[in-house]
C-alpha cells in the first residue's frame, strides 16, 4: 500500500474490501448486507449525505447507505448489530451510525461502511477476533493526479509495484462477481424485446394495410403513384410509432415514482434517449413489410373489377 502512495503519480489511495454479514434491527428482523471496509478519509469512502464521514480507523462506527436506512429505519447516532460467522460461532457486532450514504448495493445488497480495521475484525473468518498482521484488501482504489492518461499510469503502477492489475473504473465494476452473467442475461432479454417487437409492430400495420386495401386501389386507379402511396404510409408508421413511444416512455417514468427507494432503479438520459431512439427505429423496419405490400396492390383486384 506505501508502494502506490509513494508513487509521484498518485495523489491518494484507499483500501477496500467486500465481505456479506447479517444485520439485525427490530424484533428479531434480519437484513443480508455487504460489509464494506474502507479507510476513513481516503478514496474509497462513500460520501455522507446525512450525519458525517468515518474518522477513527479504529473506531465501532459504520456509514449505511439509503437502502439500508429504508429498510431499517436506522438513522445516524443508532446503533446497529452485524452478525458474522466466525471459526463454528456466530459473532455480534454493535457499531454507531455515523451518517447515511446514497443508495451503493454491492453484488444487489445493501451497504454498510466500516473502518478496515474494524472490517478485519467483523469479517466470517475461520477464527475470532481477526487476523492478526498486514490488513489484506480486495482492492486498492488509487487516485491519481493526472486523470489524462489512464493507460500510461496503469502500466506505470503495475510496473512500479508489481504483483498488481490496474484498471479503469469502469473495468473495475465489470469484473465484480455475477456482473458478467447479469448483463449478458439483459442482453439476451434486450435482444429479444426488439426482435418481439419489430415482429409485433410489423403484424400491427400488415393487418392495417389489409383492411385499407380498397382505399389503396382507389388512390392507385385514380393515378396516385407508388411513391406518394409509399409517404403516406410511412408517415402514418413513424406517427404511430411516436404517440405508442411518448406514451410508453410517460406511463413507465409515471410507473417508476411508484417503485420504493430500495428498488435499484435509475434513468440516466443517455438511456432514454437510447430506448426512444431504438423504438423509433423498429417502428419504421416492422412497417417495411405492410409498405411493400401496399405498394403491389393492383387497383382492379382491390375494387373487385375482375372477372
Amino acid at each position: 500500500m506505501n508502494e502506490i502512495r509513494r508513487l509521484r503519480a498518485v495523489q491518494d489511495a484507499g483500501q477496500v474490501s467486500f465481505t456479506s454479514v447479517v444485520l439485525l434491527y427490530g424484533d428479531g428482523k434480519k437484513l443480508n448486507v455487504a460489509l464494506i471496509g474502507v479507510e476513513p478519509g481516503k478514496p474509497g469512502e462513500p460520501p455522507a449525505l446525512i450525519g458525517r464521514g468515518l474518522e477513527d480507523k479504529n473506531a465501532k462506527e459504520a456509514i449505511i447507505d439509503r437502502n439500508v436506512a429504508v429498510r431499517t429505519g436506522l438513522k445516524v447516532g443508532d446503533d446497529l448489530v452485524v452478525k458474522s460467522i466466525q471459526g463454528t460461532e456466530e459473532q455480534f457486532y454493535t457499531l454507531k451510525v455515523l451518517g447515511i450514504s446514497d443508495g451503493r448495493q454491492f453484488s444487489l445488497q445493501p451497504s454498510v461502511f466500516v473502518p478496515h480495521q474494524t472490517f478485519d475484525r467483523v469479517k466470517p473468518q475461520a477464527t475470532v477476533g481477526g487476523v492478526q498482521g498486514d490488513l489484506v484488501s480486495n482492492l486498492i482504489i488509487v487516485q491519481l493526479r493526472d486523470q489524462v492518461n489512464l493507460a500510461e499510469m496503469a502500466r506505470v503502477l503495475e510496473n512500479e509495484v508489481g504483483d498488481i492489475q490496474a484498471v479503469d473504473r469502469q473495468a473495475a465494476y465489470e469484473n465484480t462477481p455475477g456482473y458478467s452473467a447479469q448483463q449478458s442475461t439483459l442482453n439476451t432479454q434486450r435482444f429479444f424485446s426488439l426482435l418481439i417487437g419489430i415482429l409485433v409492430i410489423g403484424g400491427f400495420f400488415q393487418i392495417q394495410t389489409l383492411q385499407k386495401v380498397p382505399q389503396i386501389g382507389m388512390l392507385k386507379a385514380i393515378g396516385a403513384p407508388n411513391g406518394v402511396i409509399a409517404v403516406a404510409a410511412v408517415t402514418q408508421i413513424f406517427a404511430i410509432t411516436l404517440l405508442g413511444v411518448a406514451l410508453g416512455t410517460a406511463v413507465t417514468l409515471l410507473l417508476a415514482l411508484t417503485f420504493p427507494a430500495t428498488v435499484p432503479i435509475a434513468f440516466s438520459a443517455n438511456a432514454i434517449v437510447l430506448g426512444i431512439g431504438s423504438l423509433m427505429t423498429i417502428g419504421p423496419l416492422g412497417g417495411l413489410v405492410s409498405v411493400r405490400y401496399a405498394l403491389r396492390v393492383e387497383p382492379l383486384l382491390a375494387l373487385g373489377l375482375t372477372g
